[in-house]
C-alpha cells in the first residue's frame, strides 16, 4: 500500500482524490440542478408529465423544492454527508416512481452512486466509517 492510499481518517486528502471527488460531486450536481429547475418553472410539459404519473398538480414544485434543498445541503462541505443522505432517499423515491412506470431505473441508481463516490473521495471523514479496505 503506497502512502497515497494510507492516509489517516480527519487528514487532508490527496490531491487527486480530492479533485475526483470534486468532478464525481459535480456531475450528479447538475444533472438534480437541471432536474430542480424543470420542476421549478412549472412548464406544462412537466406538470402533465407527472399528472400523468399519478402526482397531484401542485406537486413538482414541492418536489423540485425539496430536490434544491438536498443539493444545497450536499454541496456544503459542512452539511455534505447529510444532502448526500437526503438525495439518497429522494433517489429511492425516484427509483419506485421509475419501477411503477415500467421505467428504467438505472439512472436514478448511477447518480445515487456517483453521489457517494464524490463524497467518499473528498471526505476523509468517511473512510474510517465506511472502510473500502482494512
Amino acid at each position: 500500500m503506497s502512502d497515497v492510499d494510507s492516509v489517516t481518517p480527519g487528514a487532508p486528502a490527496p490531491a487527486w482524490r480530492v479533485w475526483a471527488g470534486r468532478i464525481l460531486t459535480a456531475l450528479p450536481a447538475l444533472v438534480f440542478t437541471m432536474s430542480a429547475a424543470m420542476k421549478l418553472s412549472q412548464s406544462p410539459e412537466v406538470v402533465d408529465g407527472m399528472t400523468k404519473g399519478g402526482f397531484p398538480p401542485g406537486a413538482p414544485l414541492a418536489i423540485g423544492v425539496v430536490e434544491l434543498v438536498c443539493l444545497v445541503l450536499y454541496l456544503i462541505p459542512r452539511t455534505a454527508v447529510l444532502g448526500a443522505v437526503l438525495l439518497t432517499g429522494y433517489l429511492g423515491g425516484a427509483v419506485v416512481t421509475h419501477v411503477q412506470a415500467r421505467n428504467s431505473f438505472l439512472v436514478p441508481l448511477v447518480v445515487g452512486a456517483m453521489v457517494w463516490a464524490g463524497i467518499y473521495l473528498r471526505e476523509t471523514r468517511l473512510w474510517s466509517v465506511l472502510p473500502l479496505r482494512k
